[in-house]
């Protein structure tokens, strides 16, 4: 196997201009640096559009992207948007930060002007886009544009006839909203023409993309509203019970997420066959697509409707091996990065062996007594080559800020496993990173922060808490062609340059 390395950073933490990262030029800048560097992939976070909390994690699709990506600088190339109307707009004033409420309240109508002013009814382009996606596309534009006229309450607090999609109220809104499902269907346009771009430009300059998508989807979403079905929800549409992890050594109550379930006797029915869209559909955005939560179908945490924490839940068979075989019959080989962290039995151990897809393993957990899994499964000496190796991910704090954290006994170990005892403690991201870079795991994936030395105040998120989450951006200049140097002599030293 070919030994690859690669970089973890979410498009909304590039430097671009107007508030958040986006597939402007910093974007192709990065891919460059990325190149120049000698990795082979770019791992981001979820693309789709963003709730509540601003997870993307918690998405109003599983198939739509965000419209805070569509790079403003290119509807100014194309004379749908002018400068000036984009540097009067109020995007936030510090560019380390995103600041998701000036976005909402001031990008939007600077997208919208720009769909306007496009003519878009008239495009050949636009309505090709359209019919090909009007499967996903059309409930999705219909979803938003109601959303908005109930002021951007949750679905389930609709009115009952638009909520139960009684065909009468559908048509209804069909006609009365048809500009506003436009706007959002004009938006997907835009995001996918921009995504494609930046993606076939990476894979020419041989780089990979990594997606990501969470196993779930959120209950406020076009996916929960348009397919009732898929989930288990009772005869008015509401969850009877929903997604969470028990409680561990990170969180004494465990972690609610409140997301549907899947009703999983009746995707067994159809041969999985909402599953099989999502994935196909996944692999037009992505080269390799990480699950989160994978173990989530080996066995699945169900807490009860209404409860206000995880500690009443319990254990309840998922679909296990059947569902990847039915993928594999339908799409045949894909790369798949199972996110097997956390409590992990023999169970899951077993159906990752059976898929063959390589799973996780996180430096941080190997000297930390708040994990839950097995140290010993973490320590680098013990990575299987058919793994996915990371100092931490997007949930776990910066390498720089976890080492601080941890009780003095546990930094001792982890400066024994090193036998580094001499390195300032401003220094040791780098010996960490080397620590997983060597070890004999096929995939490496270094969050962009920890290269950087970064502590953390720039982590991207900390789970069970909402408000400072995907905030956290690189400024100009911070990927300086000194990090980038850093980045490509720790790659060529342990053989993962990509020589593409």
């Amino acid at each position: 196997m070919r030994r690859e390395s690669g970089i973890l950073l979410s498009v909304a933490s590039l430097p671009s201009r107007y508030g958040i990262g986006c597939f402007s030029k910093e974007a192709y800048e990065f891919v460059d640096q990325l190149k120049a560097a000698g990795q082979s992939y770019w791992q981001i976070l979820p693309l789709g559009p963003t709730s509540y909390g601003d997870s993307p994690y918690q998405s109003f699709s599983t198939f739509a992207g965000n419209p805070y990506y569509i790079s403003l600088e290119n509807l100014i190339d194309e004379g749908l948007l002018t400068r000036e109307e984009c540097e009067a707009a109020d995007l936030g004033d510090d560019a380390g930060l995103v600041d998701y409420e000036k976005l909402y309240e001031n990008r939007f109508p600077l997208l919208r002007k720009a769909y306007e002013r496009s003519g878009a009814g008239n495009d050949p382009e636009f309505l090709r886009f359209k019919a090909e996606n009007a499967w996903w596309l059309d409930d999705y534009a219909l979803y938003m544009a109601v959303k908005a006229r109930f002021d951007q309450a949750a679905w389930t607090q609709w009115a009952k006839d638009i909520r139960l999609r009684w065909q009468n109220a559908l048509d209804y809104y069909r006609r009365e909203l048809y500009f506003d499902i436009e706007f959002h269907q004009y938006l997907q346009y835009l995001f996918m023409s921009q995504w494609n771009r930046l993606k076939a430009y990476a894979n020419s300059r041989g780089i990979r993309i990594v997606g990501d998508i969470p196993i779930y989807v959120a209950l406020d979403s076009a996916d929960a509203w348009a397919s009732p079905e898929l989930f288990q929800l009772d005869e008015n549409n509401a969850p009877q019970a929903v997604a969470g992890c028990p409680p561990d050594g990170f969180s004494a109550t465990g972690q609610l997420w409140g997301n549907p379930l899947y009703r999983w006797d009746y995707h067994r029915q159809t041969g999985y066959g909402w599953w099989i869209k999502r994935l196909s559909y996944c692999y037009r955005l992505y080269d390799v697509v990480r699950i989160d939560h994978f173990r989530g179908f080996d066995q699945y945490f169900s807490i009860p409707a209404g409860a206000e924490n995880a500690v009443g839940g319990h254990w309840e068979q998922g679909p296990g091996i059947e569902l990847f075989r039915r993928v594999k019959e339908a799409l045949g080989d894909k790369e798949i990065i199972a996110e097997d962290l956390g409590y992990v039995t023999d169970s899951v151990r077993r159906l990752v062996a059976e898929t063959g897809y390589p799973g996780m393993k996180v430096l941080e957990f190997a000297f930390d007594s708040r994990d839950s899994g097995c140290a010993s499964d973490y320590l680098p000496h013990n990575y299987p080559e058919n793994c996915v190796a990371y100092t931490g991910t997007h949930d776990n704090e910066t390498i720089a800020g976890w080492f601080e954290s941890i009780k003095p006994e546990e930094q001792k170990l982890a400066r024994d496993y090193l036998c580094d005892h001499y390195t300032p403690v401003e220094e040791l991201h780098l010996p960490f990173i080397s620590l997983v870079m060597r070890s004999q795991a096929r995939m490496c994936i270094i969050p962009l922060q920890d290269y950087l030395g970064l502590g953390n105040d720039c982590r991207i998120n900390t789970p069970s808490t909402v408000g400072e989450n995907w905030r956290w951006r690189l400024v100009p200049g911070q990927m300086s062609e000194a990090v980038t140097e850093e980045i490509g002599m720790v790659t060529r030293r342990y053989g993962r340059w990509n020589w593409d």
